[in-house]
């Protein structure tokens, strides 16, 4: 699986529709209206996401890994 950051990921959600509602220290929180799920994802500068991590999130927001790119 290819590593990014959480910063990267934030961008590529938002380039799917996700839309940031709030950011609450370092977790940039996330909302789509046509999902019922929430996606808070970790930014820590440009460290990059664990593996289950960005799995997790990638399932949750209804991504594949062919979308990281």
């Amino acid at each position: 699986m290819k590593s990014v950051s959480g910063k990267a990921l934030c961008k590529i959600v938002e380039r799917k529709g996700w839309v940031l509602k709030r950011v609450t220290d370092s977790h940039h929180i996330y909302v789509k209206k046509e999902i019922k799920a929430i996606l808070s994802i970790p930014v820590h500068g440009n460290r990059d996401l664990p593996v289950g991590t960005l799995k997790s999130l990638l399932k949750d927001a209804g991504l594949t890994e062919g979308d990281l790119d």
